[in-house]
């Protein structure tokens, strides 16, 4: 678990200085940094889906398995309405915690939480790092990670305020559960299932740049499912033989 304590604390840290210095800037260059934040995040996005199906087999089939995970995902997702879920969640945090709230500000601090959370915990680093830290406390990984969300964080906040900080609690449960869990969970990520799982994380952070950019507004969370999905899918695949899985 240190390096999931490491990662609380940079992103901390990271909310406080960024929160500080969005609070001093116009509402027009807030704007610009939102923006510069969203090109960003497409940007880090597509390095993730580059890296996640580098020395893979049967890449083509692999997407197809993250695009089928997508759609049935959403499906699922928007029956169990998940994304009103994690924005009720997001706004119950803000109610407790602000002593003064308005319609923008909920907004704001529901959007940065989201965000954050689905950032910070759906890469390959998270899942790599917290498996490492939990089986032989090996959390260098988890460390380039934190470093990466400091930095993520101070842009966030700067543009989303304090509800980027409280995404936290996510990567406690997220991150934090992989670890305490690391024995049972490594012989389950096979390098296949780690791909599809990163593709399909690298999709959801794509979205997280679409609706910074306000080009298309997405309930991201109804796709969560396809965390699960996808993973499954491979499973399958594996024991029907197909290649590459």
């Amino acid at each position: 678990m240190t390096g999931t304590l490491i990662n609380i604390v940079t992103v901390l840290v990271g909310t406080a200085l960024g929160a500080t210095l969005g609070n001093r800037l116009p509402p027009r260059m807030r704007a610009t940094v939102l923006d510069g934040v969203g090109l960003s995040t497409l940007g880090y996005a597509i390095l993730n889906m580059v890296d996640a199906m580098a020395n893979q087999q049967n890449v083509p089939f692999k997407f197809i398995v993250v695009l089928l995970a997508m759609l049935v995902g959403g499906v699922v997702g928007e029956w169990l309405d998940l994304d009103a879920a994690l924005q009720r969640f997001g706004g119950w945090i803000e109610r407790r915690f602000a002593q003064q709230s308005d319609a923008e500000r909920t907004a704001r601090f529901i959007r940065g939480f989201v965000s954050a959370s689905l950032v910070f915990c759906v890469g390959p680093m998270t899942i790599l790092g917290a498996l490492r830290d939990g089986l032989n406390g090996d959390y260098s990984l988890l460390a380039i990670k934190s470093t990466l969300d400091g930095f993520t964080s101070l842009a966030f906040a700067a543009s989303m305020g304090v509800g980027v900080g409280f995404s936290i609690l996510t990567i406690i449960v997220v991150q934090g559960s992989i670890s305490l869990l690391a024995g049972a969970l490594q012989s389950l990520f096979t390098p296949p299932i780690l791909s599809v799982l990163s593709a399909t994380g690298a999709v959801l952070v794509a979205g997280i740049g679409l609706n910074l950019l306000a080009v298309k507004s997405i309930r991201l969370a109804n796709f969560l499912p396809a965390l699960v999905i996808g993973p499954a899918i491979c499973v399958v695949l594996a024991l029907a033989k197909v290649e590459g899985f």
